[in-house]
């Protein structure tokens, strides 16, 4: 069996009931530019918008519960939606995002993992946190406690 070929991109298509909401917030908010896209007539209406370099966080519900703890956030019932979003100013983006009405679920915090995230209810009831880094990827790998999942013991 051959390797994998890794993705070229990661789309996250979110479906929202207020479309122009959800769009307004994530390319006039968040800045978030909008790319050229592709739909048809009346109410079929797609944005793209480009997000920066995409990774994709799977994680098991006890991490879910120990980030929503470590972020001082309530903890949800049942899987979240939730997006997770590097800035250069946690504070800014959490600034930005509650004077557009988004409810403050978290505010900023620093992360036993050196980052500073906050948290927001964005559209269509995603929940959106900023996370700020406060150490480089080599910094963070050094560590004790930092490993891919099939190092750990």
């Amino acid at each position: 069996m051959s390797e994998p070929t890794p993705p070229r991109r990661l789309r996250l298509i979110i479906e929202a009931d207020d479309f122009d909401d959800a769009v307004r917030y994530f390319r006039d908010v968040l800045g978030m530019p909008e790319q050229a896209a592709f739909a048809t007539t009346g109410d079929d209406r797609v944005a793209i918008l480009h997000a920066g370099l995409a990774t994709l966080e799977i994680a098991s519900p006890a991490h879910a519960r120990a980030i929503d703890e470590v972020e001082g956030a309530p903890p949800t019932a049942g899987p979240t939606l939730r997006i997770a979003i590097e800035v250069d100013d946690t504070q800014a983006a959490l600034d930005a995002s509650t004077a557009d009405g988004r409810p403050l679920i978290a505010p900023a915090v620093e992360t036993p993992f050196r980052s500073l995230n906050g948290r927001v209810q964005g559209p269509a009831g995603w929940q959106v946190t900023f996370f700020q880094e406060l150490e480089t990827l080599e910094e963070r790998s050094a560590r004790d406690g930092f490993a891919t999942d099939d190092e750990r013991p």
